[in-house]
């Protein structure tokens, strides 16, 4: 019996909610060959108003994803029987939630199990869950709202199903496994957005066509079910094509579709009566020729049945008649009948009523007469006589170039106009049209490739010239800016000095007035007549005045203030407290002042713990430093002392040992290779012949006449063209004085010398060039070297702010320090401070707990719960890391090389100043300029390396370290590797927090789902029976019955009558076959 005809995905059951747990008694069904009824059914909740009741809904049919006749349908019910159906479903919805609504819970279960792949080792209970879960899945991508089938989307569901697809052996593939795997990618392809989904996966129909290796035949069925269908789909037909191809490498086929027509014709063992699986390769056969490129084309649908007459498929179908089964007869009938059609129609094109396509001398035979007389026949005429030529050996290649023919014919018939295959092409990159364009406009090609040589030369030349002009532009640029930069620092600096000249001026004035007002007063005390001594308001005996009123001053230095003024006599008022000790900071309580230290009162473990292995800080080392600001006995108060003794517990210390290796590297000797060449007889060459030879690969490089480098070195190079590395290679090819004496006894005989003597004869004529030459390098290296050094400065200086002002790293101390205290006994404990270098070894200490926990971890985490501010530390101290890289020495060294060539320019100045100046000479102009932004510019690099050598030392001295003793890379480099450690463990933490909430979830997803499998065993017969069918489904069904041809195959019997009386029996090779109608 042929299955029933299926509407669009519609509502199959929908129950309203009742009060109790009772099933509903009355069940709405929405179905196009029957009418829907609906009883009075009571909702549990009182109904909303009428527009917020269709959002509602609206809302709720949106999930079930209907057909636009069925949504219609939906909102033209009455609103109570909106509610109902609302309310039944949302009832439905709360009784399933669970682990096993979650897409995450099948998407766990499916990786688990492809990564367990055989099932050999499974016991059947374990084999029967896993059958029946998958099961589940397929029931949930069915009547699951929407959102699930969402979310499994998002969640990469595909890819999981597709993966055990891939990996499962052979017990798995021969399994239901199998079969209930392939059907939840037909349930996922039931809705509009699943079936985009497989469609757009990229390999999503090629691994469903591996499925048909099998010899499950239930497996088989749906895989060329959904194959078929996927046919229908717009843009599926070619997909599948791909997918047959990708089959035929997977299974080693001979030939696409070779194993279909194997299976076609098995009539042994379980394939004896096995009728569905002969009516899906029947259905799926007829689906690959009449869908695609095959409904319009006649060619396409004649290439590919083709492909199915040389696997021999006629023979089949006439055995395949015996089964005597409608549904089977009725894909048999439509096959003959479409292929009857198309023989005909093809056959009228040569004005004929049947071509016999075995026969080739007919077909030579139609060939040759529709060419005669034609331009083609003359490369007709030329191909078969190639082919006559064809190699020809029973063993060997002989094949392959009778197949790469047959594929270009094949390629020139289905390819169409734009160039695009229907089929899977045959050649790789093979359009007919641009290859019939290229033979028909061959020469025009030929000319516009010369043309366009032409065009690539001229337009490589004027892009030298262009990049000659561009640097000449950023030289000029840059010396601009550089120029305008420095003087604006010589406006600033100069505005600077005029203000503090002032002010030390008005100083001077004001010290001067108050020197002569005291002189005056001297002067008229030491009058006689004046008041008497001792009077009210008279002036003081000169004997007191003497005692009390100190001499006057001297004249102050130029920027220097007035001395303080001398203690007043007894009996005054007192004098100002002092200043506060220790630069300004008053000390904390418990803090240590001078050598008067009091001991601390530190908390006491109750067990021995782990050591945490610091250096102490000497006490005599702490006046001045952080040490004074930092008070730990406040720190006990906030930890928990109880979980840090559990957790570093039972005194046991272990050393890990680091082996750093250093790799050498390798050296590698250049070769130079020796040119031996005779010379030419014409040819003067004096000095030394390896010389002579690097200096002419120089000059060809530079691609500069003498003349021109002479020009460029005597005008310093406006016209930027010796570019900073020729100008290192010209300074190894100075002329020596023994080369200078050799080409002036030769000078006479200019015109026979070598190119390389030539060029330094030239040079040497020159007055001072190796100077003007060394002095041009360092012009030009000078604002790249500045740009070197200045980052290197700024970074010593605002490392050492950083570390000097950051309140997280002061605060990170504290809290170290109460570690240490409380974890250390005896003489390395009660400690006021310590080294910055323990810092890096706080990971030392393991817990006696996990040994994977160190300090340094659990001190991060008492930190993110106790001091959140200390998460900044990263923020405060960001330069550290440059900071570390930067060594003093080196530092020096280039700051000195700088200081020397900057001298020896300006010596070279002085020079060139005191010669007679020369035609084209631009070097006193020039070099003057230079000095001028250079000398500035270094004095500011100097200013910036003294200030940031103070504040490095400040920085060290204010945690307790010695300055002379550390460089700045080591200092710094000691907080750059803790904050990489810090860094590490914070990131450790946080995956061990991710792997503990997972395991939590997992267990949680587990325990929820034991819960709910005794409902769901419960609720699964009612689920199956309340299945939807989609549109898929749909689909399928019209394939397997043959619905889907039934228009085509009217039409095809209508034609077949028409032209009976026409068709002879003599007429065919073939006979025509019986239809069963």
């Amino acid at each position: 019996m042929a299955p029933r005809k299926r509407g669009g995905r519609g509502i199959s059951f929908i129950f309203c909610c009742f009060r109790n747990n009772d099933h509903p008694e009355i069940t709405y069904r929405l179905r196009n060959d029957s009418n829907f009824a609906l009883q009075t059914m009571e909702p549990a909740l009182p109904m909303p108003p009428v527009e917020e009741l269709d959002v509602m809904f609206s809302e709720l049919v949106d999930e079930l994803d209907l057909t636009d006749k069925h949504r219609e349908a939906m909102f033209a019910l009455p609103a109570e029987k909106k509610w109902q159906i609302y309310c039944s479903k949302k009832k439905d919805q709360e009784e399933n939630k669970g682990a096993t609504s979650w897409p995450e819970f099948y998407i766990d279960q499916l990786n688990s199990m492809a990564a367990r792949k055989s099932l050999l080792a499974l016991e059947k209970e374990e084999e029967e869950e896993r059958s029946k879960t998958i099961e589940s899945l397929k029931t949930a991508l069915r009547t699951k709202p929407m959102r699930f089938v969402t979310r499994f989307i998002d969640l990469d569901g595909l890819s999981c199903i597709l993966n055990f697809l891939k990996t499962m052996d052979y017990e798995t593939s021969e399994s239901r496994i199998h079969t209930s795997l392939i059907g939840c990618i037909k349930a996922l392809m039931n809705n509009s957005q699943g079936r985009a989904h497989v469609l757009a996966h990229s390999e999503s129909i090629n691994v469903i066509a591996q499925s048909l290796s099998t010899e499950n035949i239930k497996t088989k069925v749906a895989v060329l079910e959904i194959l078929g269908a996927v046919c229908l789909v717009p843009g599926g037909h070619k997909k599948v094509l791909q997918a047959m191809l990708h089959y035929q490498k997977y299974a080693s086929e001979r030939t696409r579709f070779q194993t279909l027509i194997n299976d076609l014709d098995k009539s042994t063992g379980r394939y004896r009566d096995e009728v569905n699986l002969k009516t899906a390769i029947m259905s799926f056969i007829n689906a690959v020729l009449s869908q695609g490129a095959g409904v319009e084309s006649l060619d396409f649908r004649l290439h590919l049945r083709y492909e199915f007459l040389m696997l021999g498929i006629q023979p089949v179908i006439d055995k395949l008649r015996e089964h005597e089964n409608s549904t089977l007869d009725r894909h048999l009938d439509f096959f003959e009948m479409l292929r009857n059609e198309d023989e005909l129609e093809f056959a009228k094109r040569f004005e004929l009523v049947h071509i016999d396509t075995k026969s080739a001398t007919q077909m030579f035979e139609l060939t040759r007469k529709r060419l005669t007389h034609s331009e083609a026949y003359p490369h007709f005429m030329s191909i078969l006589h190639h082919c006559l030529q064809m190699p020809y050996k029973r063993s060997g290649n002989t094949v392959q170039y009778w197949l790469l023919l047959d594929r270009i014919i094949q390629q020139i018939v289905i390819q169409n106009d734009k160039g695009q295959d229907p089929d899977s092409t045959p050649l790789e990159n093979f359009n007919i049209k641009n290859v019939v364009r290229m033979l028909v406009n061959e020469n025009e090609v030929k000319q516009w490739k010369e043309q366009a040589e032409k065009m690539r030369k001229e337009h490589n030349e004027l892009q030298q010239k262009l990049e000659k002009k561009e640097r000449e532009c950023d030289a000029k640029t840059q010396e601009k800016e550089e120029m305008m930069q420095t003087l604006n620092k010589m406006k600033e600096k100069l505005e600077k000095e005029t203000t503090e000249h002032k002010q030390v001026k008005q100083q001077v004035a004001d010290l001067t007035a108050q020197l002569h007002e005291l002189s005056r007063k001297t002067v008229c005390a030491s009058v006689p007549g004046g008041p008497s001594p001792g009077a009210p308001g008279g002036p003081f005996p000169s004997s007191v005045s003497g005692a009390l009123l100190p001499p006057p001053p001297p004249p102050l230095p130029m920027g220097e203030l007035p001395p303080l003024p001398p203690p007043l006599p007894p009996g005054g008022p007192p004098p100002p407290p002092g200043p506060p000790p220790l630069g300004g900071i008053l000390p904390p309580p418990g803090a240590p002042i001078g050598l008067a230290l009091k001991k601390k009162n530190i908390p006491q473990p109750s067990n021995a713990l782990k050591s945490f292995n610091w250096s102490k800080l000497p006490e005599n080392k702490l006046e001045g430093t952080v040490w004074t600001e930092i008070d730990d006995t406040k720190v006990f108060k906030i930890l928990d002392l109880e979980d840090l003794e559990r957790t570093f517990s039972a005194y046991q210390r272990q050393q890990d040992f680091f082996v750093n290796t250093n790799s050498k590297q390798k050296e590698t000797d250049a070769l130079d290779d020796t040119l031996s060449s005779k010379m030419k007889v014409k040819e003067l060459s004096v000095i030394d012949g390896r010389r002579a030879q690097n200096c002419n690969i120089l000059l060809s490089r530079l691609k500069l006449s003498n003349d021109e480098i002479k020009r460029a070195i005597l005008t310093m190079d406006e016209q930027e063209d010796l570019p900073k590395d020729m100008l290192e290679q010209l300074l190894k090819f100075v002329p020596e004085k023994s080369d200078i004496d050799l080409l002036e006894e030769h000078k006479h005989e200019l015109d026979r010398m070598a190119k390389a003597d030539r060029f330094l004869f030239e040079m040497s004529r020159i007055n001072h060039y190796q100077q003007r030459l060394q002095s041009l390098y360092f012009k030009k290296k000078f604002a790249e070297r500045v740009a070197e050094v200045k980052p290197k400065v700024e970074a010593i200086r605002s490392g050492s702010e950083e570390v000097f002002r950051s309140g997280a790293l002061k605060q990170l101390l504290e809290v170290v320090l109460a570690f240490g205290n409380y974890m250390n006994k005896g003489q390395r404990g009660n400690a006021y401070g310590f080294k910055i270098s323990s810092l890096n070894k706080i990971a030392d200490t393991k817990s006696s707990i996990d040994k994977n926990i160190t300090l340094l971890h659990y001190l991060i985490t008492i930190v993110e719960n106790k001091y959140p501010k200390v998460l900044n530390l990263n923020e405060e101290l960001r330069d550290i890391p440059q900071a570390a890289k930067v060594n003093m020495t080196e530092l020096d060294k280039e700051i000195s090389t700088l200081r020397s060539g900057l001298k020896a320019v300006e010596t070279e100045l002085e020079y060139q100043k005191s010669q007679p100046p020369q035609p084209g000479d631009k070097f006193v102009s020039v070099v003057s300029q230079f000095i001028t932004v250079a000398s500035f510019s270094f004095s500011d690099v100097e200013d910036l390396l003294a200030e940031a050598k103070d504040l490095f030392t400040k920085a060290v001295k204010h945690f307790g370290e010695e300055a002379g003793k550390i460089q700045p890379d080591e200092f710094f480099g000691i907080f750059d590797q803790f904050l990489q450690a810090v860094s590490e463990a914070k990131q450790e933490n946080e995956n061990m927090r991710k792997k503990k909430e997972e395991e939590e979830r997992r267990a949680r997803m587990e325990a929820q789902l034991k819960e709910q499998r005794e409902r769901e065993r419960r609720m699964r017969k009612a689920k199956e029976n309340s299945e939807e069918s989609g549109e898929f489904d749909d689909l399928v069904s019209a394939l397997r019955s043959g619905e889907v041809f039934d228009k085509d195959l009217s039409k095809l019997k209508r034609n077949r009558k028409r032209i009976s009386n026409q068709v002879t029996d003599s007429s065919r090779e073939r006979p025509v076959t019986k239809l069963n109608f």
